[in-house]
């Protein structure tokens, strides 16, 4: 796999495609704050978002994504100036049996549609630390194609409440958030941390490299050859942008994969070792408990307790 569909399969990403919302001018809803990332999505009119103390109002259009990624209270509206009021209860008071919200007299003026992601793992550090608070794609941007599509789907799926509704919304969701990074990727190339290293054309491939052969013996050398760079200068920009040396990085992603594995697969040690690269357990085991402070066998078992 890619880094990032590797990322997305291991943070197990739970998504949750929120009410339609139908609103009449003027209207200022203010949410709490939450984990991980929300998105909203316009599918009629105009409305406006922001993070409060933290980004200025931006003005969303028919057809814009938005990504809220800091965890902080925000705010929509059909204009900066409007009073604001305890959008999780209007939410509770205006829900009609069809699931669609309905708020304000008069001519229904904006549509919209928001969802959450929640994700199940240590890695949602790798998407999260380095996107900026707010996340606005346009719809008229050229990486915005694949959004447009889903939001259709999204309109006929709010429409009304439909069989498989639940399943439906979960997967529209999942496509909406890569297409967000994706544009976000493209209209950012320049961006830091480990989601903008993606876009890199040669640290890029270095990543992809070592993520389809996991269990290859990569060395340094190889990997800066196989993109065209010195050692020193490969090093040095891999770091620069994932914010880890390369054999670092690789010691990681390899330990964060046996992890799971131990958490969730019926495998023996030398099996999973083997599988991230390792040909003798003891290595494996001694480099896993120093990451992450216990033995392979502990893990197991306490992780196992849990469930």
């Amino acid at each position: 796999m890619d880094p990032l569909s590797d990322v997305f399969s291991l943070l197990k990403v739970k998504s949750v495609l929120s009410a339609r919302f139908e609103a009449a001018d003027p209207w200022g809803l203010r949410f709490p704050a939450y984990r991980h990332v929300k998105f909203a999505g316009v599918i009629k009119g105009t409305r406006w978002v922001w993070i409060e103390g933290v980004t200025a109002p931006a003005k969303m259009e028919e057809g814009d994504f938005c990504l809220l990624t800091d965890g902080l209270p925000y705010c929509f509206a059909s204009d900066p100036s409007v009073e604001l009021q305890d959008g999780e209860k209007v939410f509770v008071s205006n829900m009609g049996v069809d699931g669609i919200i309905r708020f304000g007299r008069g001519e229904v003026r904006t549509i919209s549609v928001g969802g959450l992601f929640e994700f199940d793992g240590d890695m949602s550090g790798l998407l999260l630390n380095f996107l900026p608070p707010l996340v606005h794609v346009a719809a008229d941007s050229p990486d915005a194609r694949a959004l447009s599509a889903a939001l259709e789907l999204i309109r006929a799926e709010t429409e009304s409440v439909r069989p498989g509704a639940a399943v439906m919304a979960g997967s529209i969701a999942n496509i909406v958030l890569v297409n967000i990074l994706r544009a976000h990727l493209a209209a950012s190339p320049r961006s830091t941390g480990w989601l903008g290293a993606l876009s890199d054309p040669r640290i890029g491939s270095a990543l992809r490299m070592v993520h389809e052969e996991i269990a290859r013996r990569w060395k340094v050398d190889e990997l800066a050859s196989k993109v065209g760079m010195s050692r020193t200068a490969f090093i040095d920009r891999f770091k620069d942008l994932v914010g880890l040396p390369p054999v670092e990085y690789l010691i990681r992603w390899r330990m964060t994969i046996a992890r799971e594995a131990l958490k969730t697969g019926n495998d023996n040690l030398s099996s999973i070792a083997a599988a991230v690269g390792y040909a003798s357990e003891t290595t494996f085991s001694s480099t896993f408990k120093r990451m992450f402070g216990q033995s392979p066998s502990r893990y197991r078992s306490e992780a196992r307790s849990k469930v």
